[in-house]
């Protein structure tokens, strides 16, 4: 079972999208039948095949395993991946594209190229997949907090003006062997988990920030 799996195509999607077949899939992180599906889920077993098959069909989850019992085969199934990401390739005609307005200030423009790295590393993990072999990848994860707007404007600038340099120092455009690798750094607040009531703190709540907020377009406001 993979760790992650990357939908590609939009009818699978839509498979995936169906809350019973969803249901079915997070359940099937631990191998089963029709009879022991509708048992963990307190559904009828003639609907967990139908939904079962339709799975298997879109590549979602595989038979594992036969079992005889008397008369009856039981087919065991489990669930191809642990968790599955939808590509912007399933929904090709309205998938966002990064070169349409790119703007480094821009959440939208931020969400587009996160769009696009789900896009083009899912691509590689199929092919990649399919050939057996592995895809050269690196990422790095942190948080950082800022004391004030102006310090997060700054490292921005910081930041941009590293990477820059190190661009420059290695890139090589005449490497008749070499690898084109896109690199993408995006910096975003982290939302805040949701309250007993339900609802998720603002901004100010976050932060303890009592003026400060972003615009759409990630620009300090004015006045």
């Amino acid at each position: 079972m993979l760790d992650v799996a990357v939908i590609e195509e939009a009818a699978a999607a839509e498979a995936s999208l169906d809350p019973m077949r969803s249901r079915i899939l997070a359940s099937l992180a631990k191998p089963g039948s029709a009879a022991m599906l509708a048992a963990r889920l307190g559904l009828p077993r003639q609907k967990v095949n139908y939904h079962l098959k339709e799975l298997e069909r879109h590549g979602l989850v595989e038979l594992t395993e036969e079992r005889r019992k008397g008369n009856v085969t039981e087919r065991v199934y489990s669930a191809t991946a642990s968790s599955y990401v939808i590509s912007p390739t399933a929904l090709a005609a309205v998938s966002p594209d990064p070169a349409r307005a790119p703007d480094q200030l821009s959440a939208r423009w931020l969400l587009a190229l996160g769009a696009r790295l789900v896009q083009e590393v899912g691509s590689l993990l199929t092919g990649a997949s399919r050939a057996g072999r592995r895809v050269a990848t690196f990422g790095i994860d942190a948080e950082v907090r800022f004391a004030t707007a102006a310090d997060r404007m700054a490292f921005a600038e910081d930041l941009t003006q590293a990477v820059a340099a190190l661009v420059s120092r290695y890139h090589d455009e005449a490497a008749p062997e070499g690898r084109n690798y896109r690199m993408v750094i995006g910096m975003h607040q982290i939302p805040a988990a949701p309250t007993a009531g339900g609802t998720a703190a603002g901004p100010q709540q976050q932060t303890g920030e009592t003026q400060e907020t972003d615009t759409d377009a990630g620009q300090e406001p004015r006045g």
